[in-house]
């Protein structure tokens, strides 16, 4: 299936369908035009398609914007993620992929939808390092890192954090004396939570500490992770970074 996309200068996006068959649509899905995007060429492909009920429709998102927004943080905001999830509802997609997300909470919001689990990409760090041990920077990530150490069948030390006065405070439940170690994360906003893990991990006798993050944002540069990050590794999932200190692994 074919079809191409028009921004008019108000802002306006349309979308007509060129060949008709099963639909299938790749975005990054990290803007509210995204959405926009999406919904327009489901449309679209609803309505050239409306008598025929053989044809499937997938969207795949690869970096789904509001996706930390998981829970109403308190009575007076909105719920995004929520938000989020019932306009990507309301297309009615057959399938839903969505690249590593934040938490099981964006599966459950969206209907039919299924995790595409970033194992390959840490597995291209992880060999390209040789064999470092991994490090889940929290409570939240050890789940899916133990799941990669697993099947890696690599050594894992989990750590905490905990926030005192709006600082992290970092304990490492492990042995990494002149170990190499890749944190292993899923989304890197500014970054300053993996510069502290890795200093702890340094204080503590690692040689080398890298880091793992899908969805790579970083958006206050990186000349403070180079202080105590070697090299950061991540996927084109929210943009594309030309830098020698990043290795890029493309999935769009």
């Amino acid at each position: 299936m074919k079809y191409e996309i028009n921004k008019y200068k108000d802002g306006q996006v349309t979308a007509k369908i060129k060949e008709s068959g099963n639909l299938h649509i790749k975005i990054r899905g990290n803007s509210y035009e995204d959405l926009f995007r999406i919904a327009s060429i489901k449309e679209a492909w609803d309505n050239s398609n409306s008598t025929n009920k053989n044809l499937i429709s997938i969207l795949t998102i690869y970096c789904l914007i509001g996706q930390r927004s998981d829970r109403r943080f308190n009575d007076l905001e909105s719920f995004d993620l929520k938000i989020i999830a019932n306009f990507i509802n309301a297309m009615n997609f057959d399938k839903v992929e969505i690249l590593h997300p934040h938490s099981s909470i964006t599966l459950a919001l969206i209907n039919n939808s299924k995790e595409l689990k970033s194992h390959e990409y840490v597995k291209l760090a992880y060999y390209d390092i040789g064999n470092p041990i991994l490090v889940s920077p929290d409570a939240g990530s050890y789940k899916t890192t133990h799941e990669i150490a697993e099947k890696l069948n690599a050594d894992l030390v989990p750590s905490n954090k905990v926030r005192i006065n709006g600082l992290p405070i970092i304990k490492i439940q492990g042995n990494v004396k002149d170990k190499d170690c890749l944190i292993v994360d899923d989304l890197a906003d500014g970054g300053r939570t993996f510069k502290f893990l890795a200093e702890e991990l340094k204080s503590q006798g690692a040689l080398r500490v890298y880091l793992y993050v899908t969805h790579a944002q970083f958006n206050y540069g990186f000349d403070e992770l180079k202080e105590s990050i070697d090299h950061i590794y991540c996927t084109n999932s929210y943009k594309d970074i030309v830098d020698q200190y990043v290795t890029q692994i493309k999935v769009l």
